[in-house]
């Protein structure tokens, strides 16, 4: 695993850990001499992540629509991609990663661990999806995920791919090790 997709908020947040534990994480990924592949914002928690990975000589692609790119501030970074559209976006971002992971964010980080995570159910992708459940955010989300098995919509098997943990450096390791449970969602 050498590129990361990470989803992350353009807002902080109310509390700070999420900055704190994501700057953390930014170095992480710098040391590790991995590249991010990120949103390409400079706001936020997404310019927290990018900041702190170039800080240790990190690499850094963002990619960013143009109505984004025109609305932001920027900073300078190993690679940046102007597309068109948010579709371009992503299918840019998850063409480059080598494996996902969520932060905390708001509806667009959701949408986005959402649709990577459909891709890998419906067999698009075989690349790890995981969460760094930094303060328990996506506790209520897991909660979710399960309401979903138990009522069918969703296989325990394929739940069982989704990656979550608490902890920066057993979650790296577990991106890592991923072995997909293969299940034919239709089946």
């Amino acid at each position: 695993m050498k590129k990361v997709c990470v989803f992350c908020g353009s807002s902080f947040g109310k509390s700070n850990i999420y900055k704190q534990e994501i700057e953390k994480l930014g170095h992480m990924i710098g040391k590790k001499d991995m590249e991010l592949i990120y949103g390409g914002g400079n706001s936020g928690l997404m310019g927290v992540l990018s900041k702190a990975v170039l800080a240790e000589g990190g690499q850094v692609t963002g990619i960013i629509p143009k109505k984004i790119y025109d609305q932001v501030d920027h900073v300078e970074l190993t690679d940046l991609h102007i597309v068109e559209t948010m579709h371009e976006r992503k299918n840019k971002m998850y063409s480059l990663a080598d494996a996902f992971i969520a932060l905390p964010g708001g509806i667009g980080t959701l949408e986005e661990l959402a649709e990577v995570f459909t891709w890998q159910q419906i067999g698009y992708h075989e690349k790890p999806v995981g969460i760094l459940n930094i303060n328990h955010f996506y506790d209520p989300f897991r909660d979710m995920l399960l309401h979903m098995v138990r009522e069918g919509f969703i296989k325990k098997e394929f739940l069982e791919n989704l990656i979550v943990d608490d902890n920066m450096e057993e979650l790296f390791d577990q991106l890592n090790k991923y072995n997909p449970t293969s299940s034919n969602k239709w089946s």
